[in-house]
Order: structure tokens, then sequence, then C-alpha cells
């Protein structure tokens, strides 16, 4: 597995990587990634950890695992390359935030720029085999990612933790509720959203005023 991964995720994490579970998991994804073909990329598996710094966190938004089509996962959650036609979850994020904020600055599915002001995108999972979702669930990638969610609620205060849908609602026990702001809501997907658990939520003007009455700067989202 290539690793592009910032220092400060590393000394953080580094008592992780060493343990059993994830030499384990290393090995199922390496084998994974050269019997089929897998996403995101190897080298981009980590790239919310490579775009976000441990200490520049301002936001956490959980997915569930990467989208599993050609050319889409790129290690950021929820976000697809510009060019690649936003899928029907990114769709109704930019809705609510048009509805929320009145104004969209992105006309492609690339949320890197959130990532690079602080947003950690972060899947539960962080691989998939392609056109099978969830097929890397359950061999270790959450054990990881609930120790990222507990790590950066112990050491880090004031964190806006976006919770959508009943899979990263129940991340969020490893939230400590009195250190920072939990938002919850349904599940960006059609089929939540189209039930009444998604639209006006406002997550992103309720994430900025946070942020502004702590005196940091608030996302362009």
């Amino acid at each position: 597995m290539g690793v592009n991964i910032h220092p400060s995720w590393l000394a953080q994490m580094s008592d992780e990587f060493d343990k059993a579970y994830f030499r384990e998991l290393t090995e199922f994804v390496r084998s994974e990634y050269q019997k089929y073909r897998c996403f995101p990329p190897g080298k981009e598996i980590f790239s919310a950890f490579d775009h976000t710094p441990f200490d520049q966190v301002k936001v956490v938004i959980l997915g569930q695992d990467p989208y599993h089509g050609p050319g889409q996962a790129h290690g950021l959650c929820f976000s697809v390359r510009e060019g690649v036609v936003p899928p029907p979850s990114l769709v109704n994020i930019y809705k609510e935030i048009k509805a929320d904020l009145g104004k969209l600055h992105s006309d492609n599915g690339d949320l890197t720029n959130w990532a690079d002001q602080g947003v950690l995108l972060l899947n539960a999972t962080l691989t998939v085999r392609a056109h099978q979702a969830g097929s890397h669930q359950n061999r270790g990638w959450e054990q990881f990612t609930d120790r990222v969610i507990s790590e950066l609620s112990a050491k880090r205060e004031g964190l806006i933790f976006m919770l959508w849908g009943g899979y990263a609602k129940r991340k969020g026990r490893h939230i400590d509720t009195n250190r920072h702001l939990v938002l919850s809501s349904g599940h960006p997907s059609p089929l939540s959203a189209n039930r009444g658990y998604w639209f006006g939520n406002r997550h992103f003007s309720t994430a900025n005023n946070y942020l502004e009455k702590r005196k940091e700067a608030p996302i362009i989202w």
C-alpha cells in the first residue's frame, strides 16, 4: 500500500499502524489490489489524512466506504475528481449548500478545496472492490477510523462532526459532545433525502457560525 499521509497523522497514529489487526488489514488490501480492481488508487487511500493535517482539522464529515465505480473515488469521502459526474449524494449535498448559504463555490464534484481548508473527509472504510459496495468492510478499517475519531475527540477541542445517516451516527459514540459540536441528520443519498431526512439540515451555515464564534475562519463550502 503506497502511503501518502501527513506527518502529523503519523505521529498520532504510529502505534496503530504497528498493531496486528492493521498488519492483517494491510495484507488483505494489498492482496485485493493485486487480484481485483479496487478503489481509490493505492497512493490515494490516505488522501484525507494527507490534505488535512491533524492540528488543522476544523470539521469532520463521515462517509461509509468509497465510491466503487471507475474514476470516482480519490480518497476523500463524497468527492470525485473534476470532470467526473457528481454522484447523487453529492448533488444533494450541493443542493443543501445552495439552499442554506445561497450560493455554491464549485461547479464540479472535487472537494479537495474543503479538505485543504480543514474539512477531514473521512470514510469509515478506506478501500473497496470495484462495483461491490461494502466489500472491504469488517476487515479492520473501521477500527482504524474509530481510533482517528477518538484521537480527534480527545486531543482537539471545538471541532464540528457532521454525522449523516445511521452508520455515521453510530461512529459518533467516540465523540465527546462536551468538547465538540455534533451535527446529525439523514444521509444525503436520494433514498433518505427524498423522505425528508436531509434537506433543510443547515449544517453548513451552523458550522460556519460556530467557527466564527470561536474566532476561526469559516469554510468556503
